[in-house]
């Protein structure tokens, strides 16, 4: 077999060209250097002080961990026997021939049949040697380990080779740092001094990490070569790649390494019935391996090892545990985060998340500070606001209407005095001033995460970045090739069916098995159309409608709830319990809204991602983004819908007394109170914004954890044998890793926190101590976060990113609806636009005495309907002729009565135009923010420019090195030869016979 043949799984007249058959030399490391085997029989004693991050010779380092659990039939061979006494290629290869296989009723060495058992875990353990075999033709190194403390499971320990790394890094166009340092252009003058007297202050706040300050010097990096090592600083190997780099090599060789060569016997033993249905997993398999042996079962987990234990008085000093020390523990809340280790150890895309979180909290200070003030200028001017001391005056002695039918009385509008105060809290001019601030508060934030964004790039050598993205883009799901793959069969039995060529079944179902094996071929023409998808379409539309229509019909049974608790409350005779039925219907309302949201979330995310499966997304980016789009969607509705209903429709449909609307013609729609439905909603906001993050963000993730772990806890003691709190303690690297959580992707960490961002914008005018809260919690939230992937989940692969993906369009379209939704909150919801309203229309004095009495409408008691007037209306101690409502409409003795006033239009003119001006004024101010401050920092992009040019020279010197180098052998040349032409016939430069005329 060639070499360029090894990764193929195509006969040689199917197979296309690849990205990893462009060489056919030995040398670039495809083959597996000598005495690479699966079971290492040379074992250095002193190995196992390692704790299983090296093989067992202590000097072959740990890459990747593949985790089975071994069911080995008796009376067959495995490959780890065939190995030990062979060379690992030719056995892994054998393996696939000489192995009995399943369906042809071999006989084990009791004599009997195997049992039908153990027909899938042979199925299985075919595809692993198979597998393995493989990839000791890439050129990794292998090896078993199944006499572990872990009762039924098996390790697969992977070493990438120096010739594998350069070979890998080169395809993959890694950037790595070259031999070449050049200055870091500094500020100068008065920037100096400034940042210099900064350093100074927050030195007690950085964290004590090496390469943490401000750089002076850097490495100009380049996209790794083989031909170019000389470029590169290799003096030492072994830490050149770290292992980051090396588990993400490590990675890509699985991920393309392919499972489909081992050779069974089809239609034949078991039936055709178990050969259809191993068919069928091979297609799942059919082009990339691993992902599809994990979701098939064939191993149980993958994942590279963490540097070591993280705490113990004798763990060596690693990455791991500086991080534990510096940054996942609560002792260093107050610092600063130590962002490039954590690129260092777990990858660009989660140290982007975690600089995103940070420059996200320290925003938020600012926007705490302002929203305290505005808070506390309520608290300071709640006893000189006017509508509210009338409101609580008592001499007014205003009866307002039931509010609700038969069960409520008339009731006196001082008793509504503690409301009123606590609204002007939050509903007072400054909430306009701290809406508008929030705004560009907003802008700034996304342009200042850009310019960090861009330093982050420079940093970590991620500028020219979007060439591999568009690579890593089109490379296509497993899911994805199964389903191809299955409409590619599909369509050439069809196409066999219309030309009737009689073919006989045995051999109709090997050409079948061959196509199958072959599926590349056909995967490269066909593909998936919005006609394969559309049933799937249809699905995603239906079910997405259905969870919208269960949460809006979740908040009416609520709404129900709060009515028919309210009236129900109105005939208790404790006057207390009357007095306080608006605080405590709306506490118990909220308290169920936040239960059934904390509840759909959890269901919501399960649906959006069985609804992003069955679309079968081409590659990992559109699945990921498919799947956060959903699951934005729908928890966006669950969380918001309650607080929406509150802000804009409660109060807004509730008719007249005398003419009320009903909700199944039995529940009166609930009214505001008399100063607006505002501080209802800053309850219902407060509430669910605190209880999400109490309850969902931080318990949920410090418990579930928690108790995920004690059971696993329980279940391997159980299994393993009795002393097994004795074989904790000496329990390998990979044995202690597999026991802990799996990294199930960032999409949970920043949906929590676009909900956050949601809270503190959309609705901060109702709530202006949003941002406080928020604070609080996130100072919690990074080291939880931080805790949780140092110390209870396993190490996940590295991901190379240049920025936050699609996150940063919702972040922006969330920011572009906080503006929307504050206009309409101001004008509608509060009682500012009526005030003003009053103030310069209607107000005699030029001041707000009056204001009250102006938004009451009034009605005759006379009018009401049968059967809903008070059952007690002499509850007050005299009978009521009048009653007063809050509305706008013409009173009872009018020609017109109960009819809209031209008041109401007013004010609805007046609202609207709020609206259109508050919006247009406020998204010019965050347009104009974001064209003043740019995306791209001066400095950064000088250096960019600077690396440029200094690699441009680097290459030049390079050159003219060369050509000097050249030059000097043409001479040395030339001097040879010039005795020997001195005694024949006179030739040219340019003479075939000149040795260096071809030059």
């Amino acid at each position: 077999m060639r070499v360029n043949e090894k990764y193929s799984t195509l006969p040689a007249e199917d197979r296309s060209v690849h990205i990893i058959n462009i060489c056919a030399i030995e040398d670039i490391g495809y083959l597996p250097s000598e005495g690479t085997l699966l079971n290492s029989l040379s074992v250095d004693p002193d190995a196992e002080c390692k704790h299983g991050l090296y093989f067992r010779d202590g000097r072959r380092k740990v890459d990747y961990i593949l985790v089975y659990h071994p069911k080995r039939p008796s009376g067959s061979r495995t490959l780890a026997r065939r190995v030990q006494h062979g060379d690992a290629a030719p056995a892994a290869r054998g393996a696939r021939q000489d192995r009995p296989l399943p369906g042809k009723g071999d006989v084990g060495a009791a004599g009997g049949p195997e049992p039908p058992t153990d027909y899938h875990e042979d199925d299985k353990r075919f595809r692993r040697e198979e597998y393995e075999g493989n990839l000791l033709e890439a050129g990794l190194e292998l090896e078993r380990d199944e006499e572990t403390k872990i009762h039924g499971v098996g390790f697969v320990k992977i070493h990438a080779p120096w010739n594998v790394l350069c070979r890998e890094a080169e395809f993959l166009k890694l950037k790595m740092p070259t031999k070449k340092l050049y200055h870091i252009n500094e500020t100068r003058g008065l920037l100096k001094k400034i940042n210099s007297v900064l350093q100074k202050i927050t030195d007690p706040i950085q964290p004590k990490v090496a390469g943490h300050r401000p750089q002076t010097t850097k490495r100009l990096s380049y996209p790794f070569s083989r031909e170019k090592q000389h470029l590169f600083d290799l003096s030492d190997k072994d830490s050149f790649f770290d292992s980051k780099t090396r588990s993400t090599i490590v990675y890509e060789i699985l991920k393309r390494t392919t499972c489909t060569k081992a050779k069974y016997s089809m239609g034949q033993g078991e039936g055709r019935k178990k050969d259809s249905a191993l068919l069928s997993k091979r297609r799942k398999c059919s082009k990339y391996g691993i992902t599809s042996l994990l979701a098939n079962g064939v191993y149980s987990a993958a994942y590279p090892l963490h540097d070591g234990d993280y705490e113990g008085e004798n763990v060596e000093f690693n990455d791991r545990k500086l991080l534990y020390q510096e940054w996942a523990s609560y002792g260093v809340f107050y610092k600063y985060q130590p962002i490039d280790l954590v690129r260092k150890y777990f990858g660009e895309k989660i140290g982007l998340y975690f600089a995103w979180l940070g420059v996200y909290t320290q925003m938020l200070i600012p926007a705490s500070v302002v929203g305290i003030i505005v808070f506390l200028y309520g608290c300071a001017t709640v006893d000189e606001n006017i509508p509210s001391m009338e409101m609580c005056d008592q001499r007014h002695n205003i009866t307002m209407c039931p509010l609700c039918d038969k069960t409520c009385s008339y009731w006196k509008m001082s008793s509504a005095c503690a409301t009123a105060r606590a609204s002007h809290l939050f509903d007072n001019p400054a909430t306009v001033f701290f809406s508008v601030f929030m705004a560009l508060w907003a802008a700034t934030f996304m342009e200042h995460w850009k310019r960090k964004q861009m330093r982050l790039n420079y940093r970590w050598d991620l500028t020219g970045f979007e060439e591999e993205e568009e690579a890593v883009k089109d490379h296509p799901r497993a899911e994805y090739e199964a389903r191809v793959l299955e409409k590619s069969l599909r369509k050439e039995s069809k196409s066999k069916e219309r030309r009737h060529i009689p073919e006989e079944s045995t051999n109709k179902w090997k050409q079948r098995v061959k196509t199958a094996m072959a599926g590349v071929k056909l995967t490269d023409k066909v593909k998936l159309t919005w006609r394969d998808r559309f049933p799937a379409y249809v699905t995603n539309l239906v079910s997405i409608v259905f969870m919208i229509a269960v949460t809006f019909a979740i908040v009416l049974g609520v709404i129900i709830y709060r009515i028919s608790t309210a009236a129900a409350l109105a005939m208790n005779s404790s006057p207390s319990v009357r007095s306080n039925i608006r605080v405590t219907v709306t506490a118990t309302a909220v308290i169920i809204n936040l239960v059934v949201i904390i509840l759909l979330d959890e269901v919501y995310g399960c649906i959006a991602r069985w609804l992003t499966k069955i679309e079968v997304p081409k590659t990992e980016k559109s699945f990921e983004e498919r799947l956060i789009f959903k699951a934005f969607l729908l928890k966006f509705v669950n969380s918001y819908t309650p607080i929406f209903y509150v802000a804009f429709f409660k109060g807004r449909f509730v008719g007249r007394p005398g003419d009320y609307v009903y909700i199944f013609r039995s529940f009166r729609m609930e009214e505001c109170a008399p100063g607006g439905c505002l501080m209802e909603l800053c309850i219902q906001l407060s509430i669910i914004m605190l209880g999400k993050q109490l309850i969902q963000n931080n318990l949920f993730e410090i418990g579930i954890p928690k108790m995920k772990k004690f059971i696993r806890y329980l279940r391997l003691r159980r299994q393993s044998p009795p002393d097994h709190d004795e074989y904790g303690k000496k329990r390998q690297r990979y044995e202690a890793d597999y026991t802990l959580e799996p990294f199930a992707g960032l999409t949970p960490e920043y949906m929590e926190m676009i909900i956050q961002f949601g809270f503190v914008t959309l609705f901060v005018a109702s709530f202006p101590l949003a941002p406080l809260f928020a604070l609080l919690n996130n100072i919690i939230e990074i080291r939880l976060d931080a805790k949780k992937f140092v110390t209870e989940l396993r190490r996940p692969v590295a991901v190379r990113a240049k920025d936050i993906g699609i996150w940063y369009n919702i972040l922006r379209g969330v920011g572009k609806l906080a503006v929307i939704i504050n206009a309409f909150v101001i004008s509608f919801t509060s009682d500012f636009i009526p005030r003003l309203v009053y103030l310069y229309m209607y107000s005699q004095n030029g001041t707000m005495h009056g204001f009250v009495n102006h938004t009451l409408s009034s009605f005759n008691v006379s009018d009401f309907q049968n059967g809903t007037a008070p059952n007690d209306p002499l509850d007050l101690g005299y009978e009521v002729q009048i009653c007063r409502y809050k509305d706008y409409r013409e009173p009872p003795w009018s020609e017109h009565k109960y009819d809209i006033s031209k008041d109401f239009w007013a004010v609805l003119a007046a609202r609207l135009a709020f609206v259109i001006v508050f919006q247009n004024l406020v998204m010019f101010m965050s347009d104009f923010v974001d064209w003043v401050i740019p995306d791209i920092p001066k400095d950064i992009s000088q250096q960019i420019h600077k690396e440029k040019v200094l690699m441009v020279e680097l290459f030049m010197r390079e050159e003219q090195g060369k050509q000097r180098l050249l030059g000097t052998w043409m001479e040395k040349d030339r001097k040879k030869d010039e005795p020997c032409n001195s005694h024949g016939p006179k030739a040219g430069l340019d003479s075939p016979e000149y040795p260096g005329g071809a030059l």
